[in-house]
Parts: structure tokens; C-alpha cells; sequence
């Protein structure tokens, strides 16, 4: 019976989830503006790939948004201000992850007549976020050479989730003993070689423009 009663409680969750998604996909859309969502581990450089995507796109002309997802604090929400970008806060309190409802109320916090681009830092997590769309036009996982090159066989579900992989720090591969080859051959791999994953270097600002173009913003 519990059985039973969990998977069903689980099916409903999902299903809210995916309905208040296409409503955020639905008024981003009225208002014209593209909106990624980042996932990946803590340390693996979401902050920073933001943060740098934000002064480029706004070095275009872009008004650029961002929503940080923090279990708690203000840090990643800091950082994106400091930078210039229109940014909300969005703590989840003990969830591992965003989810559509919560970016609901964000964007009603925020002004999207002023926005072009959102770009929405989900909780560090590479297994949460997964089953967890919050109705972005893109899905990304970041992930770093810091945390080795088995990273993609671990935890694949996530890349499967995700319209684009970002392999960043690869300026320090070597120093960490990681072949990021291994990676970009795991993901292959994975997506029966219809993607390739893209390689950065956000402290380098090396690949950040590919991955931008990528997008088509």
C-alpha cells in the first residue's frame, strides 16, 4: 500500500511540475525572452559561465535576468549583481533542486518588459534537477575536470536531460589528472554520438562564445 501510495504522490508532483512549467514557458514567451537553465554540481562553475555569459550578451545589446538557486543564502545572487545583472533571489530552503513553481514566483517578482534573456542557476545537484523542468527553452548541465572523468557514466540521466554539456575548467586537466577526452568520449557515447560535449574555460574566457552561439543568443 505504501508502495503504492508513494509512486502515486510522486506521479502527481511530476505532473503539477511539468503544468506550471509550460505556464513559465508560456509567459516567457509572451515576452519574447530565451531562457537556459543551468545545472550541474556545486564548484563546477555555473555562477561563473553566467556571470561571464552576462557581460557578453550585454556587451550585444541583451537586457540579460538571472535567477540563482541556492538551498540557502545570498552568495551566487551577490556575485550576479555585482555584475549588473537583473537577478532574483530563489532559496529552496531543503530541496535539492528548483522547480516550476518556485521559478513562477520568481519571474512574477521580476520585470520581464526589461528582459531579453534569463538565465537560471538551479541548485548544485547532478540528480534532482533532472525530473524537474522549469519550462527554459534550454536545459544545460555544467560539469568540471575537478570532479573526474567518470562523471557522465555516473550520473547520465541528467546529460540525457539536457540539450547542452559544458565541460568546464579544462585549463587545469592536467593538474587534476583528468583526460577530458574520457568525458567528451563518455558523452558521445551516450547520445549515440549525435552531441559532443563543449569545452571551457570560464576563468580563461575560452569557450564561452562557442557556447553562447550554441544557444543562438
Amino acid at each position: 500500500m505504501h508502495k503504492i501510495t508513494d509512486v502515486s504522490m510522486e506521479y502527481d508532483v511530476l505532473r503539477e511540475n511539468s503544468k506550471l512549467a509550460r505556464e513559465n514557458y508560456d509567459l516567457l514567451k509572451e515576452h519574447n525572452i530565451v531562457s537556459v537553465d543551468f545545472m550541474g554540481s556545486i564548484g563546477s562553475g555555473k555562477t561563473s559561465l553566467i556571470v561571464r555569459m552576462g557581460e557578453k550578451l550585454a556587451a550585444k545589446g541583451l537586457r540579460v535576468g538571472a535567477i540563482a538557486g541556492d538551498v540557502t543564502g545570498e552568495d551566487d545572487f551577490g556575485r550576479m549583481k555585482k555584475a549588473g545583472i537583473d537577478a532574483c533571489n530563489c532559496n529552496t530552503g531543503k530541496e535539492c533542486h528548483l522547480d516550476a513553481n518556485m521559478i513562477h514566483k520568481s519571474l512574477h517578482r521580476m520585470d520581464l518588459e526589461k528582459m531579453d534573456v534569463l538565465l537560471i542557476e538551479n541548485v548544485g545537484n547532478l540528480v534532482c534537477p533532472a525530473d524537474f523542468p522549469l519550462g527554459t527553452d534550454i536545459r544545460a548541465v555544467v560539469i568540471s575536470v575537478t570532479e573526474g572523468d567518470d562523471m557522465v557514466r555516473k550520473h547520465p540521466e541528467i546529460f540525457l536531460h539536457s540539450d547542452i554539456a559544458v565541460l568546464n575548467k579544462i585549463d587545469i586537466a592536467d593538474a587534476v589528472d583528468v583526460d577530458p577526452d574520457i568525458i567528451a568520449g563518455d558523452y558521445s557515447k551516450l547520445t549515440g554520438g549525435r552531441r559532443e560535449i563543449m569545452r571551457c574555460s570560464v576563468k580563461k574566457d575560452v569557450g564561452v562564445d562557442e557556447i553562447i552561439a550554441e544557444m543562438g543568443l
